[in-house]
This record gives structure tokens, C-alpha cells and sequence, in this order.
């Protein structure tokens, strides 16, 4: 294979954006395949990157501009970059001018993969929990590799690394169409609900993506979608596709797809229900997945029917979700006593805000909730502050934090006011970011017993504040 084709003939490989979960992922692999140098650079601190460090990864915070090439040579250096990084960065251009090879991370991703049988997740939301509890039950099982988008918290870690595997499960993103640089032999689409329309313009768009995704998929390989995300003349017609859902909701009708599973219920806290392949006469009852969100039984369904296809029996099926942990900040339980809840969760979409209140009201049914959310991007929020207003009403008390930007400019007249001014609660407020501490320690009423953080940007850095304030509040 020629050099350009090859990452891994390259002696150093260096990451612009290093402190992203998609991003550590790779630097991660590139180190434990033996790379002699992997370096790279990111905007803050994180615990991502301080692991990184500790992992013998190089991570400096500062745009070095021109200065970064010192020391290195086109001919012995590899460029990887997130789309997240403005293409002026100075870094970046100096790579480009001086004829450095420069890859997105999803690009290198594909190389990556690309030798394996890979078992691809997509999904507007639920791809991380998915992608994870799969490779939990196959690496446990008849053995993957993993690229996760989250960290695991069996693993600690967002790689899982098994050099007797030729298996990989990678979490497949829509975001700047990277998904489209996968060719997977088993593919799972959680869901195609709209979003990222500053990059794909119309619903239509999106959607359409998700379908050039689809017929990727190897000839003679497996899809496995939740069912609506596609109508049937959409599937690929090479490939083998079922239809999958979960009949978690307690308030909606039961329904039927290829894949189901029903009977969803909360037992001490842990979750079972029962799991329904009829054209293969599998039918398993009573599986118990140790996570207890409902919403999770949904991620379940389609991860259990890909690990089957993989070569799992039904007892390391049981196994591995019996010992599931789950992943961090999706449905974290950061404090967990008589006297206080605190949750931490990822969600950033409508679709996921709404999934996971409503999980996390009927696991809690009786008691007041207070949700504290950040909204991620000025474009997402100026396409679906209705919605979720609509998804956040379900909360009892509402704190929101301004928008965080990520990669975005400001879009004029967008901000969190959008949201708060269609809440219909009467106890809402939004609240500056370095004021929220402070604001939490003279809460104008009682604090509820269940809290829960959401949203992807740095709202994960007052979660442990917040847990220690909440403790404290404890004790009195």
C-alpha cells in the first residue's frame, strides 16, 4: 500500500483539536499501534486531554501559527484535523502551505477501519449509548475493536483495543457528512431526526444523508434501522435491512417491527424487558440491562440484534448487559442517595432532550425535577428553541446557561432568551455561566431531590462543583 494510503508508515502523526472524544479516540489508536510520535494541540485544558498527557500524548494550548513546523517534515508527518476548527487556524494553514498530507479526522477514521469488519452506528441521537453497549457485548463476547464517542465506563476509555479481532464497532457521524467515509458491514440508524442544517441546509438534506450513508453498506450486509427513520423504496437493495423499536413509553400504543422488544419495566432500579425476533423465532425474556433509563432499552434492541449477527450466544448477550455500566454523560448518575439525585446527560438535540426527561421522569414519578440545561450552538438553537421549550416543560423548575458556541460566530437576535421566554414554568431562569454556582448556593426556593445537567458543551465542568454544593446542602 502506498504511503499516502498508509497512516500508519508515518512516524508522527499530529491532531489539531486532540481534546475531542472522536479526535482522543484516534491519537489513542495511532499511539497503541506503535506510532513513534503522536502530538497535537487543543483550545483548553480537559480531562480528556490531561489523560491523553498522562498516556504519553503531547497536548500544548497555544496556536503556535508556523512555529508548529519546527522539528517536523512533510515526508515523516501526518496532519489530522476536526472539522470544529476554523480553516483559518494558523496551525493548520502553516500544515497546508508547507505540503503537509492533512486529513479530517473522519477520513483517518475510514483508513483506520478500513481493513476490518466494521459495524457502524449512526443516529441523529442515541449512537453513543448504542455504539458502546455493542462493543461492551461483543468485546466481552467473540471479541472488536471500538472507536467510541463517549467514554466508556467499563473501560475508561473511548478506544477498546482486541489485536485477536478483525472486528470494529465505530460510532458514524453526520456532522460534515463523515459518516459517508465508512463502508460497514453491519449498520445501525437510531434515528434521522433534523439537525446540523447549518451544514446540510434542508430536513431533505439530512435525511438524504443518511441514505447515501445506507448504501455504503457492503453488498450481502446487514442494516438494522429504527423503524420510521426510512421508507422501504429507500433501503438498499443489496443488503439485508430490519426494521427495529422498543416499546418503552408506557403512555403510547404497543407496536410491532422486525426487531422489538416490550414488556419495559423498572425492577429496583435496574431495567429488564423481553426481546422479539419473530422471523428467526428468537424470542429472550426477562433480559436485565444494569442502566435503568428506559429510553435505553431502545439502544438495547438494535445493539443485541447486531451482536447476535456478530456471533454472540443469548447467554453473553444476558452477560454483557447485566454488566453494562454505561457510558459518561449519558444518563451519569453523578450523586445517587436518599436525599439527592444528580444526573449528568449529553443530550443537545430536541429529540434527545425529550427522550431523556421522559426517561428520567418516570424513573423518578413522583417527585419534582430541576433541569439545568445549556444550549449547544447558535444555529441548532435558532432552528429548534421551540421545540425545546416544548421538551424542557415537562421539567418542573428550569435553569438555563447562555449558549455555547463550539465553533460558531454569534447569530443576531439568537440566544437561550428564545427558549426561556416560551417555557410555560412558572420557576425558570436563565442564569450567566460564572454566576450559576453561586446562584445554586442561594437558590431562591428548596432544591429538589432530582437534578440533572444537560447539553455538549461545558456545563460537564460545573457538574462536579455542583455535586460538591449539593453535598454539602446535604449535610445541613
Amino acid at each position: 500500500m502506498q504511503k499516502q494510503n498508509n497512516p500508519f508508515l508515518y512516524n508522527c502523526v499530529y491532531f489539531i483539536g486532540i481534546g475531542g472524544i472522536g479526535m482522543s479516540a484516534l491519537a489513542r489508536y495511532f499511539k497503541a499501534r506503535g506510532v513513534e510520535k503522536v502530538l497535537g494541540y487543543d483550545l483548553t485544558p480537559s480531562s480528556l486531554t490531561e489523560t491523553l498527557q498522562k498516556e504519553g500524548i503531547a497536548v500544548h494550548y497555544n496556536d503556535l501559527g508556523s512555529e508548529v513546523l519546527n522539528g517536523l517534515t512533510p515526508s515523516d508527518t501526518l496532519v489530522i484535523y476536526t472539522p470544529a476548527v476554523p480553516q483559518t487556524h494558523g496551525e493548520l494553514q502553516a500544515f497546508l502551505k508547507a505540503g503537509f498530507r492533512v486529513e479530517k479526522r473522519a477520513q483517518a477514521l475510514g483508513e483506520a477501519v478500513a481493513q476490518q469488519e466494521l459495524y457502524a452506528v449512526a443516529g441523529t441521537h442515541g449512537k453513543t449509548t448504542t455504539s458502546t453497549l455493542l462493543a461492551h457485548l461483543l468485546h466481552s463476547s467473540v471479541g472488536s475493536n471500538a472507536f467510541l464517542g463517549g467514554i466508556s465506563a467499563n473501560f475508561r476509555s473511548n478506544l477498546l483495543i482486541d489485536k485477536n479481532s478483525s472486528r470494529v464497532v465505530a460510532e458514524a457521524d453526520e456532522y460534515d457528512r463523515s459518516f459517508l467515509r465508512l463502508y460497514p458491514h453491519c449498520a445501525i440508524v437510531t434515528a434521522t431526526s433534523p439537525d446540523h442544517l447549518d451544514i446540510y441546509g434542508t430536513e431533505e438534506s439530512y435525511k438524504q444523508g443518511f441514505r447515501d450513508f445506507v448504501e455504503q453498506i457492503e453488498r450481502g450486509g446487514t442494516l438494522f434501522y429504527r423503524k420510521g427513520t426510512f421508507e422501504e423504496e429507500q433501503l438498499p437493495k443489496a443488503v439485508h435491512s430490519f426494521s427495529y423499536l422498543s416499546n418503552w413509553k408506557k403512555d403510547m400504543p404497543q407496536e410491532k417491527a422486525d426487531i422489538y422488544s416490550d414488556n419495559v419495566r423498572l425492577e429496583k432500579e435496574e431495567l429488564y424487558f423481553d426481546w422479539h425476533f419473530p422471523k428467526q423465532k428468537i424470542h429472550f425474556k426477562d433480559l436485565r440491562l444494569h442502566t435503568p433509563f428506559p429510553i435505553n432499552a431502545e439502544n438495547a434492541t438494535a445493539a443485541i440484534a447486531a451482536a447476535l449477527l456478530a456471533g454472540a450466544s443469548e447467554e453473553q448477550i444476558r452477560s454483557g448487559l447485566a454488566t453494562f455500566k454505561g457510558v459518561k454523560r449519558r444518563f451519569e448518575f453523578v450523586l445517587r442517595s436518599e436525599k439527592q439525585i444528580l444526573i449528568d446527560d449529553y443530550a443537545h438535540h430536541p429529540e434527545e432532550l425529550r427522550a431523556s426527561i421522559s426517561s428520567i421522569t418516570r424513573l423518578f414519578p413522583n417527585e419534582p425535577i430541576l433541569g439545568i440545561f445549556q444550549p449547544h450552538l447558535y444555529s441548532r438553537t435558532k432552528d429548534f428553541y421551540h421545540e425545546f421549550a416544548q421538551a424542557l416543560s415537562a421539567l418542573d423548575q428550569v435553569i438555563l446557561l447562555p449558549i455555547y458556541p463550539a465553533r460558531e460566530e454569534p447569530i443576531p437576535g439568537v440566544s437561550s432568551e428564545l427558549i426561556l421566554d416560551e417555557l410555560p414554568q412558572k420557576d425558570k431562569w436563565l442564569v450567566k455561566r460564572e454566576d450559576f454556582l453561586q446562584f445554586m448556593s442561594s437558590y431562591p426556593l428548596s432544591i429538589p431531590r432530582v437534578v440533572v445537567t444537560v447539553g455538549a458543551g461545558n456545563i460537564d465542568r460545573l457538574v462536579e462543583p455542583l455535586a460538591a454544593l449539593l453535598k454539602e446542602k446535604e449535610k445541613k
